[in-house]
């Protein structure tokens, strides 16, 4: 299928410390990584972020082109370039804490987007987060709408408002992708698939759960499908949920499932297809994790590690 996809959210740059180690800089940010995944996968996209004008800015800009994403006008703004700063504990797992301010200059809707796609910091951190959902509600008429929360609780200042704020784009999107940590910050105590079964309730055709190395797990209209996460030696986890995204993305642009006019074959999926889409992205996701930082895999690469 063709046409093009608009991401929308945070672009940074991730200072990734381990132990004692000199800090090491990667391009980063959950909405850009989506992007770059995507333009690796060789899908027309387009970014609509906030990025200074300054070095890592043009490092960011540099990165974008390679992997073939275009920024919408506007995105390069005098103020500073965001960063989050990763560290890896032992478990290769990574905390972080930020420097971002979010007032993004926002294109106008589209109606040739077959795909739009939001989450994180972007979507809770004011003053930009309501203009992001406003711009979600108007292309939901014309695109197929995702979201992935990736909750960062420090940038939250207000839990109640994030969750609600949370909820509204559940309640838009066809599909959402979340994290069992998510989840636990969303709904304490609750069981995940519980409450991916509420949220598909409210208005989505899939709701993917990422469990680490528990695999993932996904609720639609026709059932419920688990997959396990593929073996692999992992580097760090930077990116890998970001990849998994990316995978579930593509694999429904492959079946023909994204785009308006799609909405209800999408929200008919069956759970043979749907168990295709998870497998694939969990191949996205465990080749991410092989290799430091969120560098994604292009789509020779993510064929290749695909189990027939």
């Amino acid at each position: 299928m063709s046409g093009r996809a608009l991401i929308v959210g945070e672009a940074l740059i991730d200072i990734v410390r381990r132990g004692d180690d000199e800090p090491v800089e990667h391009v980063g940010g959950s909405p850009l990584n989506v992007a770059v995944g995507l333009g690796r996968l060789d899908r027309e996209v387009r970014l609509a972020t906030s990025v200074g004008a300054d070095e890592r800015g043009r490092r960011i800009v540099g990165h974008l082109d390679a992997s073939g994403v275009a920024l919408t006008d506007g995105s390069v703004s005098p103020t500073s370039t965001a960063t989050a700063s990763a560290r890896i504990g032992d478990d290769n797992a990574a905390t972080y804490e930020f420097d971002i301010s979010w007032q993004p200059e926002l294109p106008s809707p589209a109606s040739d987007l077959a795909l739009v796609h939001t989450g994180s910091i972007a979507t809770v951190l004011e003053p930009g987060c309501d203009a992001v959902a406003d711009l979600v509600e108007q292309q939901a008429r014309t695109s197929t709408i995702s979201f992935d929360p990736n909750i960062r609780p420090a940038l939250i200042g207000d839990d109640q408002r994030g969750r609600e704020r949370i909820a509204r784009l559940v309640a838009l999107s066809d599909v959402v992708k979340v994290s069992d940590e998510d989840l636990a910050w969303v709904a304490p105590g609750r069981d995940p698939l519980d409450i991916a079964r509420d949220w598909l309730s409210r208005g989505p055709s899939i709701v993917a759960v990422t469990r680490g190395a528990s695999g993932a797990v996904a609720v639609c209209r026709a059932g419920v499908v688990e997959v396990p996460a593929k073996k692999v030696d992992v580097v760090d986890t930077v990116g890998a949920g970001d990849a998994f995204t990316v995978g579930l993305l593509d694999a429904l642009w492959e079946l023909g499932l994204l785009g308006a006019e799609q909405r209800e074959r999408l929200r008919e999926i069956g759970v043979g297809n749907l168990e295709s889409v998870l497998h694939t992205a969990s191949s996205m996701s465990a080749l991410t994790v092989a290799r430091p930082g969120a560098d994604l895999p292009t789509r020779a690469q993510r064929d290749r590690a695909v189990t027939p």
